[in-house]
């Protein structure tokens, strides 16, 4: 018998998904939690085989998520269950240890073929971030660079705080980090991507997106 560990903030999406997975995997045990704290509270109680993991959870700290999960049961599998954009965050998620990404918006299928992958070892992402992982390869053999894989991981999160229109202050208080260090990674994401301003930060974005999603 497999064992779930669901944690979503948002009830009404731990029930679809419960009642989803229970439908495929009858004898499967679900646990529900809400935060990023009583997660790894629970996870220190007992064994679990799979984690789902909503990364905008009170508590969450994006990407650093994964290794402290992995620090109280280093072989559990994590998907990544997110409503942010698959084509941004999918690659860096996985490259920062999650076993699969799953955007909100998916098909009953879809959420199906996501948790039997990942339960049997498998590394899960959609078809649309395959494609984007072959054109990352290709550019690659090509000397280029996608603008934005070559972004760290908190150069990312800022990137999407920004977009999002939170300032400088909302930013280093969302992250518990000075403003003088969000305005560090700042400037190094406007230099990476050659912008030097949000607008055009966010235009760069736009062209990056449609890029990937117009690949054949």
């Amino acid at each position: 018998m497999k064992t779930i560990l669901l944690v979503e903030d948002h009830s009404i999406v731990r029930m679809g998904v419960k009642l989803l997975i229970e439908d495929f995997m009858p004898s499967v045990v679900i646990i529900e939690v809400g935060t990023f704290n009583e997660t790894l509270k629970v996870l220190h109680t007992r064994h679990f085989d799979l984690v789902i993991l909503d990364i905008r959870i009170p508590g969450g700290e994006a990407f650093n998520m994964i290794p402290k999960i992995r620090s109280v049961q280093e072989k559990v599998k994590i998907l990544v269950f997110s409503s942010q954009e698959e084509e941004l965050y999918a690659l860096h998620y996985v490259k920062a240890g999650a076993n699969g990404f799953l955007p909100k918006d998916t098909s009953n299928e879809e959420l199906e073929r996501a948790v039997t992958s990942v339960l049997n070892g498998g590394t899960y992402i959609t078809n649309l971030v395959q494609v984007q992982l072959v054109k990352n390869t290709i550019m690659e053999r090509e000397s280029r660079e996608s603008p934005l894989e070559i972004l760290s991981n908190r150069e990312l999160e800022i990137m999407d705080m920004l977009l999002k229109g939170k300032w400088t202050k909302d930013i280093a208080i969302d992250l518990n980090i000075k403003e003088s260090t969000v305005s560090t990674y700042k400037a190094r994401i406007f230099e990476k991507l050659e912008v030097t301003n949000v607008l055009e930060l966010f235009k760069k974005v736009e062209i990056y997106k449609k890029h990937n999603n117009s690949f054949p």
